[in-house]
């Protein structure tokens, strides 16, 4: 396997991950782990260092921020897997 197949699977799996990330539903997934955006500042008041505060605000800011490149991104790499084929 080279550099540039390595490479190339790493930016798959980030793209993927982010994906998972970014179709994560608010209402029936994150509240019910307690990792819902709306809980907390509820729950947290002042105490925005801790770990699970910071994770809540990822997954926000990549729902907020990354969706509509996620689409750009992902129609190029449709569009490219269907005229190259499959990097593996």
């Amino acid at each position: 396997m080279s550099i540039r197949e390595s490479i190339g699977t790493l930016f798959y799996v980030i793209l993927l991950l982010i994906n998972a990330v970014a179709i994560l539903h608010e209402e029936r997934f994150l509240a019910r782990i307690g990792l819902a955006h709306s809980s907390s500042q509820a729950q947290f008041g002042d105490q925005t260092q801790t770990v699970k505060y910071k994770i809540i605000n990822l997954i926000s800011a990549i729902r907020t921020l990354l969706r509509f490149p996620l689409v750009a991104i992902n129609i190029v790499i449709i569009v490219y897997e269907l005229i190259f084929g499959s990097i593996s």
